[in-house]
């Protein structure tokens, strides 16, 4: 049993390697080259989690009810479709149709490798090793991205073909890959007796008993959707000031490593400080870095941007084992892509509209008007939270 869950895990790693290879991060420049605008960018990348938004808690429930290897291989074979229509659409609607296949590649995708890592763990009776397996994971997840970031940041200006063309084999890796995964026994056997509307059911249940996990998932999706767009509209100023391949490499190499240490230290932020401590200090600092960046100074940019990333490394593993730690087996993978369905919502809403307000205003405006807009509400939670505390 031992050798399988290692086994499963080592090709846990190099499916994770294969599919956050990072080649194609830079798509927002991408297709500023193929001629978009950014609103119909943001359009794309809305559609993307619209489609997280509808087919997010299907996806986790068939994963659930069924195979976590399968729905892994389906998500790898839409990536794949992603990549060749990147490589040969003219037409935005094509583009669009791409995005729609990512967000079904992703909807596959989130919640079902950590889960299948889970139960893998859970088969070996090792769960107590799941908060050093999901850094080790996010540790190859952050490098493997920021890797192939690093590659595009040199072919993005003269060889951007070349990006999606290893994007291909990147998504064509990790699909063979997927294929050798073992299923969790438990899994498989739990699978067998639960309905598609016990686990729903199940899983309804879940959030109503657990408050606490509602809240953790509607603060990160807030959380992470905020530094993504950050992170994304950012290579428009780079794009913007004119940034040489060897400028945007260097930026990115600094993220790698950056992300790398963040995420390396999460677990002894975990060992040290409460949930709620080391929550509450990330947002201070995000805000922070929103408001600063209304200065419109670009190395003061630069410098938030490695911030909002650091910020972003580190919560995704402190998220997946503060989820793990809530939810229950039968259920894991659901619950897991409620939390990613509420992150599409938000992204969905949120990010063509900044992509506007950015063409309007300029990012630095942008971001600071949002900072602006959080820290309101924020105050405003925190005196609602002290008026009817009991």
């Amino acid at each position: 049993m031992i050798t399988f869950m290692n086994r499963n895990l080592r090709l846990g790693y190099l499916y994770t390697v294969c599919a956050y290879f990072g080649i194609g991060g830079l798509w927002v420049m991408f297709l500023q080259q193929r001629g978009l605008t950014l609103v119909q960018i943001g359009l794309c990348e809305s559609l993307f989690h619209l489609t997280g938004w509808i087919f997010e808690v299907p996806a986790g429930i068939l994963a659930d009810r069924f195979s976590y290897r399968t729905m892994l291989i389906l998500s790898r074979l839409a990536a794949v479709g992603h990549g060749l229509i990147m490589l040969t659409a003219h037409d935005f609607w094509w583009f669009l149709f791409g995005f729609f296949l990512l967000g079904w590649a992703a909807n596959l995708q989130n919640g079902t490798l950590e889960a299948l890592l889970y139960e893998t763990l859970v088969d070996g009776d090792q769960t107590k090793r799941y908060p050093q397996v999901t850094s080790t994971m996010n540790t190859i997840l952050k490098v493997a991205g920021m890797v192939g970031l690093t590659i595009a940041g040199w072919l993005i200006q003269h060889h951007a073909m070349l990006t999606y063309q290893l994007y291909l084999v990147g998504a064509g890796s990790a699909l063979l890959i997927a294929i050798f995964l073992h299923e969790p026994q438990q899994h498989q056997q739990r699978a067998r007796q639960l309905t598609l509307w016990q686990i729903v059911k199940a899983a309804f249940i879940g959030l109503k008993r657990t408050p606490k996990l509602t809240t953790l998932m509607l603060f990160n999706a807030i959380f992470i959707a905020t530094g993504y767009a950050y992170y994304s509209y950012f290579q428009s100023v780079m794009t913007a000031h004119g940034f040489k391949s060897a400028v945007i490499t260097g930026i990115l190499v600094v993220i790698t490593l950056l992300n790398v240490l963040s995420v390396q230290l999460t677990p002894k932020l975990q060992q040290r400080w409460s949930a709620f401590k080391i929550l509450r200090t990330f947002s201070l600092i995000l805000l922070t870095v929103l408001l600063i960046t209304g200065v419109n100074r670009l190395p003061v940019l630069v410098i938030g941007d490695f911030i909002v990333n650091m910020l972003m490394a580190a919560m995704a593993p402190l998220m997946s084992s503060y989820y793990n730690e809530l939810v229950s087996s039968g259920e894991r993978a659901t619950l897991l892509s409620v939390s990613s369905m509420f992150y599409s919502i938000i992204m969905s809403l949120s990010f063509p509209i900044i992509g506007w307000l950015i063409e309007r205003v300029g990012f630095a405006a942008s971001f600071a008007w949002i900072g602006s807009g959080l820290l309101v509400l924020t105050l405003i939670g925190y005196l609602l939270t002290l008026k009817f505390k009991p």
